[in-house]
């Protein structure tokens, strides 16, 4: 297999089913002003993930250039790139340069998708709210990260502040591109009302009063990510900026789709990795003088095989989802299950085999790859995040796919279920429990 190097204003060959090229103009137009970032993305990749910095300059770039409104629909001024198998093509390429900065950008774009829905097809004030959100990510003026699971010691909350907003409290762990965050997507719970507890997603200004982010990121990989803590204390939330989902507990399986929509173009971003680390290992074998040996050819050959399969493994699943993604004409609740089945199966797949395949790409080099100077190790590290993401990390996605297969009945939001866990619990989001995080 040749080299996937992308240079600027052009579009890489091969077919769909190989996971290789956007499937639509606003997909390749994406792609080809992305390949304008790349060498310095390259550049500076290595230089940021020892030092755990978070590429400003990139981004900055992006806003710009307005390459952080690329998922927002064109009649709001966005890029309209609305297929989910070409955004998972440009992440793949910005990660075979920086893995960390495809991480961020996702965050991005997945939050253009989802407004989108909601602005086609949410309640009034979620379209007005989306409308507001996109068209600012258009203009560079909207950075939007999410906040999804919680700290150890403290459950998100949402609660009444007596005047028709809300106060949010509480503490969120892992948030990516925190650095430059202007807008946070958080997922919380109500707490404090007559009705029962509900999900809520209020989005929250990096200015409101109470707001922190912790510069308290030290990861194994992803470091130039910016994935850091934030911390909530009584920050007021305007009611129109709240998004009011399903009671606690509720089983509703439609929300799968938009939890699919979020996150599975995220895998293409660790194919990326993997392909990467597959062209820096066989050009380096290519490169030496002697002949390889036998054991070292099988290995190259096995190596692109399974990296084939990995490539139309997501291909084929991304096509499938796009395609359920447009059809709301049936059962929804099926609609979602299928796209989550359909994302799982890729998940896994992708989970296991990549990591695989870059711990052989180290084998190939040799003990030159295990220093920390070497741009395997950074391949290395990076690669294994994907099996912590939801949805669902490993031990989820596994109790998900056989339930699908043995026709076991459970409550497959893991948002809800997380919440009906806190709340019987008895947790609090006091802030005299926060305690450093355990990772």
């Amino acid at each position: 297999m040749t080299e996937h190097v992308l240079s600027s204003g052009t579009t890489p060959p091969g077919p769909a089913t190989e996971f290789d090229a956007p499937v639509t103009d606003a997909g390749r137009v994406l792609l080809e002003r992305i390949a304008e970032h790349l060498p310095r993305i390259r550049a500076t990749a290595a230089e940021n993930d020892r030092a755990a910095r978070f590429p400003t300059e990139t981004f900055d770039a992006f806003r710009k250039e307005g390459l952080m409104g690329a998922t927002v629909p064109a009649e709001l001024g966005g890029l309209g790139v609305d297929r989910l198998f070409d955004v998972g093509v440009a992440l793949q390429y910005v990660a075979q340069a920086d893995a960390s900065t495809a991480l961020a950008l996702h965050l991005q774009f997945s939050r253009g998708l989802t407004l989108g829905y909601e602005w086609r097809h949410g309640a009034a004030n979620a379209r007005a709210l989306a409308e507001r959100m996109m068209r600012m990510m258009v203009a560079g003026d909207a950075v939007m990260c999410s906040g999804i699971k919680d700290h150890h010691s403290a459950v998100t909350t949402l609660t009444p502040d007596g005047s028709g907003g809300w106060l949010l409290s509480g503490r969120k762990t892992l948030v990516s591109m925190a650095p430059i965050g202007t807008h946070f997507f958080i997922n919380a719970r109500t707490d404090g009302t007559d009705e029962p507890p509900r999900l809520v997603s209020p989005v929250v200004r990096s200015d409101t009063p109470g707001f922190t982010v912790l510069n308290d990121w030290d990861g194994l990989g992803m470091r130039a990510s910016g994935t850091m803590d934030i911390v909530f204390d009584n920050c007021p939330v305007p009611a129109e900026d709240v998004m009011v989902r399903d009671v606690v507990g509720a089983r509703n399986d439609k929300v799968l789709a938009g939890q699919t929509v979020s996150s599975v173009s995220m895998l293409g971003l660790y194919v990326g990795v993997a392909q990467a680390a597959y062209d820096l290992a066989v050009g380096t074998l290519a490169r030496r003088s002697a002949a390889p040996q036998a054991a070292a050819r099988t290995l190259v050959a096995e190596l692109d095989a399974r990296l084939y399969m990995v490539r139309s493994t997501l291909g084929t699943a991304l096509t499938v989802i796009d395609a359920l993604n447009a059809d709301l004409s049936g059962d929804l609740d099926e609609r979602g299950r299928q796209m989550m089945r359909h994302f799982q199966r890729a998940k896994l797949t992708v989970n296991q085999m990549a990591p695989a395949i870059v711990n052989d790409c180290l084998t190939l080099v040799g003990g030159a790859s295990f220093t920390g100077a070497h741009p395997l190790s950074r391949l290395y590290r990076d690669i294994r995040a994907g099996g912590f993401m939801q949805p669902y990390a490993y031990v989820d996605g596994v109790d998900f796919l056989s339930a699908q297969a043995l026709g076991i009945e459970r409550d497959n939001n893991y948002m809800s279920t997380w919440a009906a866990r806190s709340t019987s619990s008895g947790n609090s989001a006091d802030p005299s429990r926060r305690t450093p995080m355990s990772r």
